[in-house]
């Protein structure tokens, strides 16, 4: 099993974003030997297979000799696959907005970065994009070990640092940007609660957008299926606040709950139907459901790119 989201809070006394991410990738990958799904490629892949009338000068002959089989060995800037992994580090992400527990920003970033290190594991290039109503980082894709480390490093810098209330996001303008800005087919992993000053049109464009210049996409719909949704909240006065705006309304959720939890779950809809049209592979990822809801859908994902 993954690790959990409890065991992910004793982890970070260590300090070290790239040890968490190894608890929660190794921890998965124990049980996915276990589990059905244990064809599934995750081992670390130094060579890949000879093809008839490639050069035989980087052939592995040892392992011709083992095997009788051609491999060639693969070096630290070969790649199998570019990936960017996209944060939305909007203020809706810090939501559930207690101390003592993981939010949507948090749970990204884990995921984020246990993502990091399986793509290293199999050879694949990993880039970061961290947007709100701007992109505020963009980085390359790469497979070495200084930018992986560079990629670790701002990650956690997030994770320490966290983010102000009252900031908005423009998910459909970033969206168009990356579509504009990354030039060689990648797969994007985008980790956003779909909360955006844009209308639905407008999203659905910037993602049809994307699709369009050739990219794959797997979009983790991060939210706390528990409050978001289905609205779980005691019946007695509550103040709501929307923590882009800082608007604040006070009333019972039994007033509004049945309502809220039929437009929520068109909008919803209507994004997995869009998604489905597009070809974008759309995953809800509950934060309270731990981190195999993210990686089982990546290797998935990947396994259907090769």
């Amino acid at each position: 099993m993954a690790a959990t989201l409890e065991e992910i809070v004793q982890y970070e006394q260590f300090d070290n974003l790239e040890f968490i991410a190894s608890q929660i990738v190794e921890g998965f990958i124990t049980g996915l030997h276990r589990s059905p799904y244990h064809g599934f490629s995750v081992e670390f892949a130094e060579h890949r297979v000879y093809n008839t009338g490639e050069s035989t000068k980087h052939v592995d002959w040892k392992l011709y000799a083992r095997t009788e089989k051609l491999f060639l060995k693969q070096y630290e800037e070969e790649t199998n696959l570019r990936s960017y992994l996209v944060i939305d580090t909007s203020s809706s992400m810090l939501f559930p907005y207690q101390s003592d527990q993981v939010n949507k920003l948090n749970f990204s970033i884990y995921s984020a970065a246990a993502l990091i290190y399986l793509l290293r594991r199999q050879r694949d290039a990993s880039g970061l994009c961290l947007f709100s109503d701007k992109i505020e980082t963009l980085t390359d894709t790469k497979l070495n070990t200084t930018h992986t480390q560079m990629l670790y490093n701002r990650l956690r810098t997030l994770l320490l640092d966290g983010v102000p209330l009252n900031k908005p996001t423009r998910t459909a303008q970033v969206l168009h940007q990356l579509a504009d800005t990354i030039g060689k087919r990648s797969l994007i992993v985008l980790f956003s609660d779909m909360f955006s000053n844009n209308n639905a049109e407008e999203l659905f464009a910037a993602l049809q957008h994307l699709r369009y210049n050739k990219h794959e996409i797997i979009l983790f719909h991060v939210k706390d299926k528990k409050t978001e949704e289905q609205f779980e909240f005691s019946n007695r006065p509550h103040i709501f606040i929307d923590m882009e705006s800082g608007r604040e309304i006070k009333f019972s959720p039994n007033e509004i709950r049945e309502t809220y939890k039929q437009k929520v779950a068109e909008f919803y809809h209507e994004l997995k139907l869009r998604c489905g049209q597009y070809q974008i592979d759309f995953v809800e990822a509950d934060i309270n459901e731990g981190f195999k809801e993210v990686l089982l859908p990546y290797l998935i994902k990947r396994s259907r790119l090769f």
